[in-house]
């Protein structure tokens, strides 16, 4: 098959060199509600891989874009104690999940990947859409009850952060810390 990026041969979807070339991760941050947010990329930079999460290709695209950023994080990334990680709302289209791809790709000695925890009363696609459609249209996030007190909240995109706030707000009405929220890409990097 031929790399996505560069089109030269590859027994991967994007070869091995572009990877390094062109998905190398940074930390970028922000605040939501106090919580911070680490993204791994600038949403620009991988908009079109992106934008493949809801074909058969993403599965493939989400999982190199986990290897080389959540992977990563977790390598460098320690704890004294547990804690859980759990994706917003894993529920499964097209096949797979792109937020439980990310979530398992932090499986490590001190992080608990959970799934099936953060799910979406309301289905409504935000992609495109203004803050004030989000706000009009909550997801209505249910979560279903779990041990662990102290999360990491699992998300592919900030965009305005109305996801990422009705997520903190679910799992704080249910008396959970949120020790970070990560995502894969920030749209509002320049």
């Amino acid at each position: 098959m031929k790399c996505l990026l560069c089109e030269s041969f590859s027994l991967l979807h994007i070869c091995k060199n572009c990877q390094e070339l062109f998905l190398t991760p940074s930390i970028y941050k922000r605040k939501i509600q106090n919580i911070e947010v680490i993204s791994f990329y600038k949403y620009k930079d991988i908009k079109n891989l992106l934008h493949t999460k809801h074909t058969d290709l993403g599965f493939y695209i989400y999982s190199i874009l986990a290897e080389n950023s959540f992977k990563k994080f977790t390598l460098n990334f320690e704890l004294p104690w547990n804690i859980a990680s759990i994706a917003v709302d894993d529920t499964s289209t097209s096949g797979y999940s792109h937020t439980a791809i990310l979530n398992k790709a932090l499986k490590s000695q001190t992080i608990q990947v959970l799934y099936n925890k953060l799910r979406a009363k309301n289905n409504i696609s935000y992609s495109g859409k203004s803050k004030e459609f989000r706000l009009l249209n909550p997801r209505r996030f249910q979560m279903n009850d779990f041990i662990a007190n102290e999360v990491i909240l699992v998300d592919d995109i900030i965009t305005t952060g109305t996801t990422l706030t009705q997520a903190i707000n679910t799992l704080k009405l249910n008396n959970k810390e949120i020790f970070f929220c990560l995502t894969l890409a920030d749209s509002a990097l320049k």
